[in-house]
C-alpha cells in the first residue's frame, strides 16, 4: 500500500478521479494506471456518445491495465442504450474487474440532448433500473409475450444513481446502491442530499446507510481568483439546469438562457473553452465565479483541499471524485498534483 493509499483510508472516504472518454482506451488506460499508482482510489467515466469513446470500451480496456482502482460509469442512461444492453456491458466489465466496477445511471442528459431526445422519466428510471437490476442477478424479465434472462450474469455489481432534487434523492435511497451527487461539495447541500437519501431508505424499508459519492471540480493552485474565471461555464451550466437555489446557497444569483447557441454543443462541454468563458461572462461575473469556486469546488492549496476533503467526508459523503475543466483532455495535470501533493496530506 502506497502512502497516498494510507492517507485516503485515513480520511475515512474514498478519493476518485473523472476521466473523460476523450482518446482511444489504451491511452486512457494509461491515465487510469497512473491514478491508480498515485493511490486514487477510484476511476469514474462519462458517457456521451458523440462527445466521447464508448464508456465500456474504456472501462474494459482499463480494467485490463489495473489491479486494485475502482471503476464506474458516471454516468451512462437508459434512454440511448436498452436495458438489456446496459446490463450486458456491465456484467462484461465486471468479469474483468472483479468487485472494482460500479455502474453509475443517469436520466440521460449530454447523451441525449444531442440526438434531439428527452431525458428518462422518473417512472422510467425506476422500472428500467428494476430490469437492470434483475438481468444482472440471473432472474428473468417479460418482453411482451417474450420471457428472457441474461446468459452468464453479474449479481455483484452494485447500481449508482445520479440524483440532484429532493424526488431523485429518495428515490436513489429507495432502489439504488449507492447516490452519484454532482451539485459539489458544499456542506449544507451534502447535508440536505443525505437526509432525503435516508428519508427514501427508511420509506422503503432499506438499511439507510447508503454510499455517496459527491463530484467536484479540482485544482490544486495559489490563484484561486485566476482558477474560478475558468469556471464560469459551468457556474451557468448548472443556473440553466435547474440549479438556481444551489447557486444562491453561494450568494449567486443568475438567470442564463435556456439554449446558449455560440457555444458548442453546450456551456458545460464546450469545445472551445476560452469562448464558452468569454460567452459566459454575460451572466456570471467574476465575483459569482468566486463565489461558487469556494463553496462548491476544490480549488486552492494542497493543504486547503485535503482540509475540504476532511470536512467533505464529515459532512457525510462516503467519496468525491475529481474533475478538471475541460471534456476533450485526460486530466494529467490534476491526477499528478492531487496524488503528490494533496492524497498524502490526507
Amino acid at each position: 500500500m502506497t502512502a497516498a493509499d494510507q492517507g485516503a483510508a485515513a480520511a475515512g472516504g474514498r478519493v476518485g478521479i473523472r476521466i473523460p472518454a476523450c482518446d482511444r482506451p489504451d491511452r486512457l488506460a494509461s491515465v487510469a494506471a497512473r491514478a491508480e499508482e498515485l493511490g486514487f482510489d477510484e476511476v469514474w467515466v462519462p458517457d456521451s456518445q458523440l462527445l466521447w469513446r464508448d464508456v465500456f470500451s474504456v472501462l474494459s480496456v482499463a480494467a485490463l491495465r489495473t489491479e486494485r482502482i475502482g471503476l464506474g460509469t458516471a454516468v451512462t442512461n437508459v434512454a440511448t442504450r436498452h436495458p438489456s444492453v446496459v446490463a450486458s456491458a456491465a456484467r462484461t466489465v465486471a468479469e474483468l474487474a472483479p468487485g472494482r466496477f460500479t455502474l453509475g445511471l443517469g436520466v440521460g442528459n449530454t447523451s441525449v440532448a444531442p440526438i434531439g431526445l428527452r431525458s428518462s422519466t422518473r417512472a422510467e428510471m425506476t422500472e428500467r433500473m428494476a430490469q437492470v437490476r434483475a438481468l444482472l442477478a440471473g432472474d428473468e424479465w417479460d418482453y411482451g409475450e417474450v420471457r428472457s434472462r441474461l446468459r452468464d450474469p453479474a449479481p455483484s455489481v452494485p447500481i449508482h444513481l445520479a440524483a440532484s432534487g429532493p424526488r431523485n434523492l429518495r428515490l436513489a435511497g429507495a432502489v439504488a446502491d449507492g447516490v452519484v451527487l454532482l451539485s459539489g461539495v458544499s456542506p449544507d447541500i451534502l447535508a440536505a442530499a443525505a437526509g432525503q437519501v435516508r428519508d427514501g431508505a427508511r420509506e422503503a424499508g432499506r438499511d439507510d446507510d447508503i454510499p455517496l459519492t459527491v463530484s467536484a471540480f479540482c485544482e490544486v493552485t495559489d490563484d484561486v481568483t485566476a482558477s474560478a474565471r475558468k469556471l464560469k461555464p459551468i457556474c451557468a451550466s448548472i443556473a440553466q439546469n435547474g440549479g438556481a437555489p444551489f447557486l444562491a446557497l453561494a450568494g449567486v444569483h443568475l438567470s442564463v438562457p435556456d439554449q446558449v447557441d455560440e457555444v458548442y454543443p453546450d456551456l458545460l462541454h464546450a469545445e472551445d473553452w476560452d469562448r464558452a468563458v468569454k460567452v459566459a461572462g454575460r451572466w456570471v461575473s467574476d465575483a459569482d465565479a468566486l463565489a461558487f469556486a469556494r463553496t462548491f469546488c476544490l480549488i486552492g492549496t494542497a493543504e486547503e483541499i485535503a482540509k475540504r476533503l476532511r470536512e467533505t467526508f464529515e459532512a457525510g459523503a462516503s467519496g468525491v471524485f475529481l474533475q478538471h475543466v475541460g471534456s476533450y483532455d485526460p486530466p494529467h495535470d490534476l491526477i499528478e498534483a492531487v496524488g503528490g501533493d494533496v492524497l498524502p496530506r490526507l
